[in-house]
């Protein structure tokens, strides 16, 4: 027999949709939301010369700084005031988050402060982002003004200026991110760099044909490029959907002359526990030292700093060093985050408080162990293919010139915040629903009186 969710899933519809008067307003909520940033991101910042910045911009607009122009929608490209975009947040996140497994304060907040333990680590996550923020747009800035015409009127007041508007961009973005969680449909800052992603669709679309068309590169290799796109998507729907079912049995138990308990239920463990988080994660932290080499690589020299281009050079798409990079960090945060979204030893402990057990598994200490084998299994699985979907289209890169923005990161992205978001709202539709049914069986409980 279906369970009550099940039943309710099955009568989901268009009908139920349009009753969802809730869901109606967080849809129009994140849609307003995601205007807003999207308008952000045509208003260059003040004091610099748009064409000079653009002609400057195309020589580095396959590195790193091409990266983190695609997440941003093509903000950077105009030096717009939301060129950061939300990467000093997810930096500071990591941050805190890293801190939160070393330095013992934070440690024991994140155990045992409960929800006022995370706020806390929340704050000391917004203060970081202003320093990171800080710091970034000031190298921005400096970079700016040493290259020549691009800033209009260079000196103190256009560097404290770019800093402020940056960095309030940035802030701004964050702020975003938090009300469309709290007041909208989908995690605000994955929407926020999803939006990013598919605002430049487009363009990059019309890129790899015209790459086609001029003979830079062959159609032989634009197919192999669809294909690809095609059969990653596929890859990430299906294992993103994947399970690991643990069987969980709960004994049975007589209260007075009833007999209750007796159930069996499943433990559903994600392949991939993390998520989007290790590519996102990795990125940010190569775009940083990336962004400050960069800069320095473009001024005046002395000889024995003249290996900084060299190594600049390597931080590209589809190099060994970017790709040996990407991928080490991809492993690391796959590990290094489902450690912290999933703790053995606190879900032993709350199914031997239930009463419920694994069969032929003793609880408390040995369900933990068998809970951390299983989990470290799949996280070696989830990371291998977390790093090849990212990794592959790297390869392709190097060898065709392809588009960066083919590459697997942003597919894993855009495919699985979409996956998140509907999930969400079928989420919000179903607790409509069982509302309305609640209410149902009360006027029917009233009427019978």
């Amino acid at each position: 027999m279906a369970s009550a969710a099940e039943q309710l899933a099955a009568n989901m519809n268009f009908e139920a949709f349009q009753k969802a008067t809730e869901l109606h307003k967080r849809i129009w909520f994140t849609l307003g939301a995601m205007v807003v940033y999207r308008l952000g991101a045509f208003i260059p910042i003040p004091g610099i010369d748009i064409v000079a910045f653009s002609a400057a911009f195309q020589g580095q607009a396959k590195g790193i700084l091409g990266m983190f122009n695609m997440f941003s929608g093509g903000a950077v490209s105009r030096m717009a005031i939301f060129a950061l975009n939300v990467m000093p947040y997810i930096s500071a996140s990591i941050i805190v988050q890293l801190l939160g497994t070393v330095y013992p304060p934070w440690e024991k907040l994140r155990k045992e402060g409960g929800e006022a333990g995370r706020k806390q680590l929340n704050q000391y996550t917004r203060y970081l982002t202003v320093v990171l923020a800080v710091f970034q747009s000031f190298g921005i800035a400096m970079g700016l003004q040493a290259s020549t015409g691009v800033v209009e009127h260079p000196g103190l007041f256009f560097v404290v200026s770019t800093v402020v508007t940056l960095t309030g961009g940035t802030m701004f973005l964050m702020w975003l991110g938090e009300q469309i969680t709290s007041r909208g449909v989908g995690n605000g800052v994955s929407l926020i760099i999803f939006a990013g992603i598919v605002a430049v669709l487009p363009r990059y679309i019309v890129q790899a044909f015209s790459l086609a068309r001029t003979g830079a590169m062959s159609g032989g290799a634009l197919l192999i490029i669809g294909v690809l796109v095609v059969a990653v998507t596929a890859a990430i729907v299906f294992v993103e959907r994947s399970q690991r079912r643990l069987l969980v049995q709960y004994p049975k138990r007589q209260v007075g002359n009833r007999m209750f308990g007796g159930d069996t239920s499943f433990l559903p463990l994600k392949i991939n526990t993390s998520g989007v988080i290790p590519p996102i994660f990795a990125s940010s932290l190569l775009l940083m030292p990336a962004t400050v080499m960069g800069v320095f690589a473009q001024a005046n020299l002395p000889p024995w700093m003249q290996w900084l281009p060299g190594a600049v050079g390597q931080l590209q798409h589809g190099r060994p060093l970017f790709m040996l990079l990407y991928g080490a960090l991809i492993i690391f945060f796959c590990f290094f985050y489902t450690s912290v979204v999933f703790n053995p030893e606190e879900t032993a402990e709350n199914l031997r408080k239930y009463g419920g057990f694994m069969p032929g598994i003793k609880p408390g200490k040995r369900t933990a162990e068998y809970l951390d084998y299983v989990l470290t299994r799949l996280t070696v699985i989830g990371a291998a293919y977390i790093a090849i979907v990212c990794l592959l289209p790297e390869a392709l890169i190097g060898f065709y010139n392809a588009p960066f923005y083919m590459g697997g990161t942003s597919v894993l992205i855009v495919v699985s915040v979409t996956m998140d978001t509907v999930t969400q709202i079928q989420s919000h539709l179903l607790a409509h629903q069982y509302e309305g049914l609640i209410k149902k069986s009360k006027l029917r409980g009233v009427r019978g009186r």
